[in-house]
């Protein structure tokens, strides 16, 4: 599956979104040994990449990338409320995570603080066959400062096909991710930009991702769900 980012209006996608190779970090201490990150420079969205972001009518709302804001009305008591009406009473309030200024990608591992790099979540433990139905993941900036979407062209099942000759029995993992990049097969990075009250619903599970805050000399929060929603529950920016 390539990615798919729902916009009706490609001028708008093309003025927030760049594009980029990948690579896998040298010797940067911040960064955990094989970290995939973008290996820049940025260049402009062009309208042919544009048109081939746009979802199919075979698109899957549990694989498609929305572009999203706040919606209007009363602010929610509590932050943790604020996805309680867009459809399902299951999602999860994941917190949220500050970012500083200047960082290319964002993501720490927990045990000593390193950088990530493009991931795949793991929330729902799904193996291969069912990767494609896990949870999508809103997330909304809260600011001060701007922040990017970081997003690869392919998802990790398609990842693990070109790897292994059975993938049926495994579980995608980032590891898969880093040695699809280390055997230099061919793999883009897209960055989309996320001003305060902007976010995402993207599915996080089965794309490679990752936040960021290069170029932008603010920090910000983000705030995040996970749940199964329709596309179009809330407005859209593009």
């Amino acid at each position: 599956m390539h990615l798919a980012i729902a916009h009706t209006d490609p001028a708008a996608l093309i003025a927030r979104c760049e594009t980029t190779g990948v690579r896998i970090a040298g010797s940067e201490p911040e960064y955990e040994p094989g970290a995939v990150l973008p290996a820049g420079p940025w260049q402009p969205l062009t309208a042919d990449l544009a048109a081939r972001l746009m979802p199919s009518a075979q698109t899957a709302d549990d694989t498609l990338v929305e572009l999203v804001k706040l919606p209007d009305g009363p602010v929610p008591a509590s932050l943790a409320a604020l996805a309680d009406p867009l459809g399902d009473p299951d999602a999860v309030h994941l917190g949220q995570a500050a970012s500083p200024a200047k960082a290319l990608t964002t993501t720490p591992n927990y045990q000593d603080g390193r950088r990530i790099g493009l991931h795949v979540d793991n929330w729902d433990r799904l193996d291969y066959e069912s990767k494609h139905t896990g949870r999508r993941r809103l997330c909304f900036n809260l600011g001060p400062g701007t922040r990017y979407l970081l997003l690869a062209d392919l998802d990790i099942r398609t990842i693990c096909r070109t790897l292994y000759a059975d993938p049926a029995s495994r579980y995608p993992h980032t590891d898969d991710l880093r040695a699809y990049v280390a055997g230099r097969q061919p793999l883009r990075a897209f960055r989309i930009r996320l001003a305060p009250g902007e976010g995402y619903i993207a599915p996080t599970e089965l794309l490679p991702h990752d936040g960021s805050t290069e170029d932008q000399p603010e920090p910000s929060t983000a705030v995040f769900w996970l749940g199964h929603w329709p596309r179009g529950i809330l407005p859209a920016v593009v």
